[in-house]
């Protein structure tokens, strides 16, 4: 795949990067004293110094003829030297930051590209939405790279979103040059029961000779994932078994280890590598989704790189699932992710490998990060009026609003959405619960919340009413704009007096995240940009993101991440149960159910 992110191409500077490499022409830079991290053989090489010209590699190894009296000699001290870090599936929207703010949080930790899905933007502002992210990444030297979103909604039938994604907007993204691919094709029931459509949007995407992205969340390893590979997906992060990764990789998929704010799969993934001798040319490293203040206390892609060598992954291996193994993914080894002539010069110096810290961080060639801080600087990004008025809720919201009648006596059975702390998966359950004066209530002596979910895209007053168990509120209420993928207003809580406080709130403010106990908002991420992000720089971000899960322990929450949790509850492509603007959804059977407890009609693709 031809790279557009480097800042030359190499064919326009080969001769010249070989000129450099003979010694007929200086390099503009030349690293030396370093001890080379080879991704290519898996090995380190002590003494090696490399040759940069034009924002590429010239040559890796003796470099003494190639510094003439204009070269810049960084001394690399003995350090470790390994390729910048690539980061196979994330989404920018999930670090509530803007992307220019993003660039300037994760590029001083290693990363020098990122392979992003803005279907969350996309969700609420369609390709618009996608464009303004594009013309704010342009302005960093974070080689962003463009995955467009093929799922808006995730799965057709289930949900309001803002915006749609046809098959032929598909064909149209692919003539990009900021696009690598498609993002995480979530509608895997469309791909593997055949669904016409669906296959139009992958196949666009592999008549354009690009990659595309996969999202196969069910414990199933055999005709289901077969007919999903079959159909030309690549990669997958959705793998919370050893055993899926294992599978995935065995039929020739890259299975994606992913280690998120609140998606801590990693540990348990990473055993189909420690417990088995398999090549891990397929495995990737990525974060999916994290949220600001993991960003800046623990780190991104130099973070997962330290766990993955925790869970006994040897660090050449886990640097290559994070450098070389990604590009490969993506068809641009021959661009990115090795140290290794003609390659962009995309550097990374770490003084442990253990450890792992990076101390300083070139992208093609220029140093642009050193000891944690950004040495380059650009001016936030202005954002159009429509996307900072994103809040179109079709009714006036009241206390009234969240009552659920029934004509049940006493108790009612119910069907229940129970959470998996920091995991994406949830349990579909049931319970009984008390019916007070002619309407369900939640239970807090059983951990049982009201939930409801309000379009907020096209005013057309819709939403879904369901329970919700596992955030061990005690008192008070949730709300949050950030519900994938269509991202309608969230509404959790205890009492209705709360909750209608809670979604008032966000609606006065433009969308974010918020909790309310008592009648007093207790802590709130104003998120006005599509009800998603935030311009304002990270340490601001996370500093409010803190303040935030501080007044969630205060109402008895004690789970990790939990507005990231939360925010799957309306996610109608990973099961078991989830709530919608539509209703609860069965995402076993991929039907409607009912909050009270019978069985789905089948729903028809």
């Amino acid at each position: 795949m031809e790279n557009k992110f480097c800042k030359t191409p190499l064919y326009e500077c080969s001769r010249q990067l070989s000129m450099v490499a003979m010694g007929k022409l200086p390099a503009e830079t030349v690293i030396t004293n370093a001890k080379l991290v080879n991704v290519c053989t898996h090995e380190i090489q002590e003494g090696i110094s490399v040759a940069i010209h034009s924002g590429r590699i010239a040559l890796v190894g003796d470099a003494s003829h190639c510094i003439g009296e204009g070269t810049r000699v960084i001394d690399a001290e003995g350090q470790y030297i390994a390729p910048g870090l690539l980061d196979g599936h994330m989404h920018i929207e999930s670090s509530m930051l803007s992307v220019g703010e993003y660039a300037k949080t994760v590029i001083p930790h290693g990363t020098v590209g990122i392979y992003y899905d803005p279907h969350e933007i996309c969700n609420v502002l369609g390709i618009p939405g996608v464009d303004l992210m594009v013309r704010d990444g342009k302005r960093t030297p974070l080689k962003a790279m463009l995955t467009i979103p093929s799922c808006v909604p995730a799965v057709p039938g289930f949900e309001d979103s803002g915006s749609s994604i046809t098959s032929e907007d598909v064909a149209k993204a692919m003539e990009r040059d900021e696009v690598v691919g498609l993002g995480e094709m979530m509608n895997f029931p469309g791909i593997i029961n055949s669904v016409e459509e669906t296959h139009k949007i992958t196949g666009n995407t592999l008549r354009a000779d690009k990659v595309v992205t996969g999202h196969f969340s069910v414990p199933e390893t055999g005709p289901m994932l077969n007919a999903y590979v079959a159909a030309g997906i690549r990669c997958c992060h959705e793998s919370t078994r050893a055993e899926d990764i294992l599978a995935k990789m065995r039929l020739g998929m890259y299975g994606q280890l992913r280690m998120g704010s609140a998606w801590h799969d990693l540990p348990v993934v990473s055993k189909a590598i420690t417990e088995h001798s398999v090549d891990t040319r397929f495995a990737n490293l990525v974060s999916d989704d994290a949220h600001p203040f993991t960003l800046k206390k623990e780190g991104h892609l130099d973070y997962i790189i330290r766990i993955a060598i925790s869970c006994g992954i040897d660090p050449i291996t886990a640097i290559q699932m994070a450098t070389i193994n990604t590009a490969t993914c993506f068809r641009m080894e021959q661009e990115l992710g090795s140290i290794t002539p003609g390659k962009c010069a995309d550097i990374i110096f770490v003084k442990d490998l253990r450890e792992f810290r990076v101390s300083r961080v070139l992208i093609d060639g220029d140093e642009v990060a050193k000891d944690g801080n950004m040495l380059v600087t650009w001016e936030s990004y202005k954002y159009p009026e429509f996307a900072l008025n994103t809040m179109h809720v079709g009714e006036k919201i009241t206390p009234e609003t969240f009552k659920v009648p029934t004509t049940k006596q006493g108790k009612a059975k119910i069907n229940v959405i129970e959470i998996i702390p920091a995991k994406v998966n949830d349990i579909g359950t049931t319970a009984e619960i008390p019916v007070v004066n002619g309407y369900l209530e939640s239970d807090v002596s059983q951990g049982v919340l009201k939930t409801f979910v309000f379009e907020r895209h096209h005013e057309t007053g819709k939403h879904g009413v369901g329970f919700v168990k596992g955030f061990n509120i005690k008192c008070g209420a949730m709300a949050s704009t950030v519900a994938h993928d269509a991202h309608n207003l969230l509404v959790v809580g205890t009492n209705d007096e709360d909750m209608a406080l809670a979604a008032n709130t966000l609606i006065e403010c433009g969308g974010g995240l918020c909790v309310v106990q008592n009648g007093k908002v207790l802590g709130r991420v104003e998120l006005p940009l599509a009800g998603l992000m935030n311009p304002l720089p990270n340490e601001e971000m996370a500093a409010r993101v803190e303040k935030l899960n501080e007044a969630w322990i205060s109402i008895g929450c004690d789970i990790v991440s939990p507005f990231m949790t939360m925010a799957l509850i309306p996610l109608a492509c990973i099961p078991d149960l989830r709530l919608t603007d539509r209703g609860l959804v069965d995402c076993n059977k991929f039907c409607f159910s009912n909050v009270f407890y019978r069985n789905c009609a089948t729903y028809s693709h």
